[in-house]
């Protein structure tokens, strides 16, 4: 039996664009928060709590909420790269639920493809004090060769193939043809992925995600506000984050920390893996997703390959249909931190308010996960289970 919610998700908005040269960090927080506020019906007065990760310029909260005139009870700035807003959604509920703030604003902006930061394939420039990386900084470590291995470690303990990674880009891609935002909207063939050249073994250029400006904004709140609002009611049911180290050498490549927080928000839920139609997977690279299906429970380990083959998470195809915005394999990797653009899409589609052509119809549960930092060394996992009421 599920827990009763303590919080809903009234707001949602994307910024539109997918680049942004002359706008400020500031800026696009702003119009981030306007968005999700016209969305819900709500005014800039209600807001009384304020989440937001490592994007946010200045002195974090202290400057944006001073650029936003927000007068705010409580702040959060919880920090676990990509998977950070998926995290603020699950403590937002949990400081509404404590009676520290009743609306929750989340807001993600950034603008990497305008300062031209494609970080994913330069050495990594980290403090080399940090605890283990210092060990990992003379060799140049980049964010693709941690996932070029693990790709490279799954295939040779279960078998998987190039062109069984390369649907889950053609999937993205089927979905992304309907979004008119989408950076990247060509239809792909599996053959172009794996013939895309390579660019760190196994990994080819298609199988990594798109660089994009932008960013979105969350409104999370009380029951009571949802219930007086003109909008769908979408409410957070389970939740559940893990964080996961190389614990002294004692470290498997081919599992996330999904392997744990998604049974955890899935048992809070009260629901099954079998229940959900609908998934928000984190996609930087197309191992990643391959990595998520499997320790969710969509798909035993290693079956992850024959699970997505064939087009098994393309909406109307498959059993489970996954990022049908396109993701960030093809619509949106804004600041390098996808985990907002995973909540948005599931938010639209239990409202039904996706793409007609990618609508799953009748839709009442969805799942996001978002992972942050990088499989093969250090990440956070946060999975969330929401419902339409």
């Amino acid at each position: 039996m599920a827990r009763p919610a303590s919080a809903y998700i009234a707001g949602a908005y994307e910024l539109p664009m997918r680049l942004y040269p002359d706008k400020s960090l500031a800026e696009l927080q702003a119009e981030a928060m306007l968005g999700a506020l016209a969305d819900a019906g709500l005014e800039r007065s209600d807001i009384d709590g304020f989440f937001c990760g490592p994007d946010a310029p200045g002195t974090g909260p202290l400057s944006i909420a001073d650029y936003l005139n927000l007068k705010l009870r409580h702040v959060d700035t919880t920090n676990t790269s990509g998977s950070s807003y998926t995290i603020h959604v699950a403590h937002a509920a949990q400081a509404i639920a404590a009676g520290k703030c009743d609306v929750a604003l989340i807001t993600l902006a950034g603008r990497p493809r305008s300062e031209g930061r494609a970080k994913g394939a330069l050495a990594r420039t980290d403090n080399p004090q940090q605890p283990d990386f210092q060990w990992e900084h003379p060799f140049g470590l980049a964010v693709i060769n941690v996932y070029g291995m693990t790709a490279m470690r799954h295939m040779h303990q279960y078998g998987t193939t190039s062109e069984q990674l390369a649907w889950v880009k053609v999937a993205a891609s089927h979905h992304a043809q309907h979004n008119p935002y989408a950076l990247f909207r060509d239809l792909v063939t599996v053959e172009e992925v794996a013939n895309s050249p390579l660019v760190c073994d196994p990994l080819h250029r298609l199988d990594c995600c798109v660089v994009t400006d932008g960013g979105g904004a969350l409104l999370v709140v009380r029951p009571e506000i949802a219930r007086n609002l003109k909008r769908p009611l979408v409410r957070l049911i389970g939740s559940a984050e893990a964080p996961k180290g190389q614990n002294g050498g004692e470290f498997d490549i081919t599992v996330s920390g999904a392997a744990q927080s998604g049974p955890a928000a899935l048992a809070e839920a009260g629901v099954t893996g079998a229940d959900i139609r609908y998934a928000s997977l984190y996609d930087s690279f197309t191992i990643t997703v391959l990595m998520q299906l499997e320790d969710l429970g969509f798909c035993a380990k290693g079956q992850g390959g024959a699970f997505v083959a064939d087009g098994g998470l393309i909406s109307g195809v498959g059993r489970l249909a996954v990022n049908t915005d396109g993701g960030g394999l093809c619509n949106n990797h804004p600041a390098n931190r996808g985990g907002m653009t995973k909540v948005i899409e599931a938010v639209r589609q239990l409202r039904g308010e996706a793409h007609p052509a990618v609508q799953v119809p009748n839709l009442d549960l969805a799942l996001v996960n978002a992972i942050g930092g990088q499989l093969a060394v250090r990440h956070a996992s946060a999975t969330l289970v929401l419902e339409r009421e």
